[in-house]
């Protein structure tokens, strides 16, 4: 495709102005000194009527000239020749349009010096479409052409390309202002995705996150989002092929949830807030469409869950009385971090009447126990997700973390002999060889402890884990590269 020709710079002195911009407006006087006293030539951005008092004006169409030469500010004031420019300005500076335009004497009436406004050329709202317009195909992805009567949306769908949910299309444009988010090289292979094995790049990654909703500031969340998943000790291969409801449960740590915005408090789990919803979104659509785990494929889940839609949420950090989940991994206090665990959907715990640490810690216990099923232990994690009206009870009796986990890690301890295959009357259950010893629900560090929830309202909730060690998934924790 043929790139739209680069306009000319005419000889002489060029002013781009625009009508909604305070110092263009203010310089209307020195504009009109110079079309009497030089060879004056004014664009403008915006309004082809500005300014009136310039009869020689001339409308910087689709804003090309503008792009083309890199008018960052307006007013700009150039001085050209055989269409090169020579030198510039840009603001209103008395000494500065002196300077470039030859003539003394300049706007004696006005102040010595006003800051110009941003150019139309840079306006985060047309940058991406002017870049592709002008600036060529940037992009290595494939493009894909739709018939004109073929309703986009309707199209992705039946290209297998959505979760079921309508998908933002994945213009050059919006995939350009996308990659704004990092800093990291469109080229670069952030990941190996399962289960096709293909390797993804940060511009595939910004596609699906297009397609997501994600806004470019969510990006790098996504981008290390997809690293965790993608790793042999997460095992994302494993979880798409159980029969199992697992998925990717996404924790964010450190400033950057605040800084996008991200939801810790009421509804953390739930709709409504743009970045817990499509960052969790825009991984499992790389999983999808980079990696090929599609549902009914190599995704064998019997009954799946909303969680392979997305599920990520923010640790509640401000008023905790907890490090944050991530330090469980070695990182700082303050890291920005993913943790990606492999999860089912949560379920609520209810205690309103306990008011002492030990008491809640039981209740905690009671319920853990029954994760994917009372007599089968050690061989999946959970995360323990408090809210402040529990944490309070905690924190006011001093209790750590890791208090906190040892003392469920000791109330979840049952004999073997309740546990075997047949106890109960119940042929679940584990080999009669463990029948003599006693054993705990969870293995070393696989109780995640993790503060977020609504401030009112006496509940926690599970997220039970898949099958976890070297057999299954693993929780892996990774900083976030900006």
């Amino acid at each position: 495709m043929s790139q739209p020709q680069v306009p000319g710079l005419p000889d002489g002195l060029i002013a781009v102005v625009k009508q909604d911009c305070p110092t263009c407006e203010l310089i209307t006087p020195v504009l009109v000194e110079l079309a009497e006293r030089s060879d004056l030539t004014v664009f403008t951005q915006d309004d082809p009527n500005f300014p009136a008092a310039i009869s020689d004006r001339l409308l910087d169409t689709d804003l090309a000239l503008s792009w083309h030469h890199d008018i960052e500010t307006v007013p700009t004031l150039l001085l050209a020749h055989d269409g090169k420019e020579l030198d510039r300005t840009v603001g209103w500076s008395r000494s500065q349009w002196e300077r470039v335009s030859g003539v003394s004497e300049l706007g004696l009436d006005l102040p010595e010096q006003r800051p110009g406004c941003g150019s139309l050329s840079v306006d985060p709202t047309l940058r991406a479409e002017l870049d592709v317009k002008f600036g060529g195909s940037k992009l290595l992805g494939r493009r894909v052409e739709f018939a004109s009567l073929e309703d986009t949306h309707e199209a992705l769908f039946e290209r297998g390309w959505t979760d079921g949910l309508p998908v933002v299309p994945p213009t050059e444009a919006r995939v350009l202002a996308m990659l704004e988010g990092t800093s990291r090289s469109p080229e670069e292979v952030v990941a190996t995705v399962p289960p096709d094995l293909v390797s993804c790049t940060v511009e595939k990654i910004a596609i699906n996150a297009v397609m997501a909703g994600c806004r470019p500031e969510y990006l790098p969340v996504v981008l290390t989002a997809v690293e965790a998943v993608c790793t042999d000790t997460f095992n994302m291969h494993g979880l798409l092929a159980t029969t199992m409801p697992h998925a990717p449960v996404l924790i964010i740590n450190g400033p950057i949830a605040e800084k996008i915005g991200m939801n810790s408090g009421n509804n953390a789990f739930g709709q409504g807030n743009r970045a817990n919803s499509t960052i969790g979104r825009a991984v499992q659509l790389v999983v999808r469409n980079i990696g090929g785990g599609r549902p009914g494929e190599v995704d064998r889940a019997a009954f799946g869950s909303p969680a392979k839609v997305g599920f990520c949420f923010a640790e509640r950090e401000a008023d905790s009385p907890w490090e944050p989940v991530s330090t469980m991994y070695g990182f700082s206090s303050g890291a920005n971090t993913v943790l990606a665990f492999p999860g089912e959907a949560p379920r609520n715990v209810v205690d309103q009447l306990s008011r002492d640490p030990d008491s809640l810690a039981r209740t905690y216990a009671t319920n853990l126990i029954s994760i994917q099923h009372p007599k089968l232990v050690l061989g999946f994690d959970a995360i323990l997700a408090v809210a402040p009206d529990h944490s309070r009870v905690f924190g006011a009796a001093g209790w750590s973390r890791e208090q906190l986990t040892d003392r469920i890690v000791e109330l979840t301890v049952r004999p073997g002999k309740e546990l075997v295959r047949g106890a109960g009357e119940i042929p679940e259950g584990l080999p009669e060889a463990m029948a003599d010893l006693d054993l705990p629900k969870f293995r070393p560090n696989g109780l995640h402890i993790v503060h977020c929830g609504g401030a009112a309202g006496l509940f926690s909730a599970i997220i039970g884990g898949w099958v976890n060690g070297e057999m299954g998934s693993n929780p892996v924790c990774v900083e976030i590269i900006p």
